[in-house]
């Protein structure tokens, strides 16, 4: 039962604003301020990432103007404190997503590292655009028909032998009806089937009137 699959490459911003290994700190701020954005990849040559450079980054600057940083922390707080060009102020080496990687994938890199925007790079590293949290809820925007249209083309209509299940979104939320207690051993592939549909926020099975549970 295959579901779509969206693509970083579907979402993403394919203009992204970026900047060199030698741009200083004040024009670093000034691009930020500009484009309202956290974070910007740095380049070098022909528009290879080598790393990026973030609010945090900067604002250690800031944190340490007043006070030491402590023991455990201090080499690399007092560089970058000191520090007035990208090259060194910059995250390297950069976290980067492929634009072919799924949605999903994206999420769980950005989760895991703790950023809020991914550069996109190809299979060379160089710069295509970026992607951040807010373009990953982009699948969200889906409306409740195409969602419904895709469940029964792509998930319900790939049962075999055939199956009867009614079909409904509201919100993004499906709710699936069973009408024969036979089917029931359906319910967890169908429900991992419907939660891969993108944009579906959640899944709710019901057999001849009872609620079960899709877990």
């Amino acid at each position: 039962m295959p579901a779509s699959q969206y693509t970083v490459s579907d979402v993403m911003t394919h203009t992204a604003v970026a900047v060199g290994r030698k741009a200083s700190y004040k024009e670093i701020v000034e691009v930020l301020h500009q484009w309202k954005v956290s974070a910007l990849p740095v380049l070098e040559g022909e528009g290879r990432v080598v790393g990026v450079v973030s609010e945090a980054d900067l604002l250690v600057k800031e944190q340490f103007r007043h006070a030491e940083p402590a023991p455990a922390e201090r080499p690399d707080a007092l560089f970058k404190a000191g520090a007035v060009l990208a090259e060194d102020l910059m995250s390297s080496p950069a976290v980067t997503v492929h634009p072919a990687a799924t949605v999903s994938e994206a999420a769980r890199i950005m989760a895991r590292k703790g950023v809020k925007r991914l550069p996109v790079v190809n299979d060379v590293g160089m710069l295509e655009g970026v992607v951040s949290r807010g373009d990953l809820l982009k699948v969200f925007l889906r409306p409740d028909e195409e969602i419904e249209s895709e469940i029964r083309d792509s998930v319900l209509g790939e049962l075999t032998p055939p199956v009867h299940v009614e079909c409904s979104v509201d919100e993004g939320v499906v709710t699936l009806l069973l009408h024969r207690r036979s089917d029931s051993g359906l319910v967890p592939l169908l429900a991992r089937a419907v939660l891969a549909v993108e944009g579906v926020v959640d899944v709710r099975m019901r057999l001849e009137g009872t609620v079960v549970t899709a877990s």
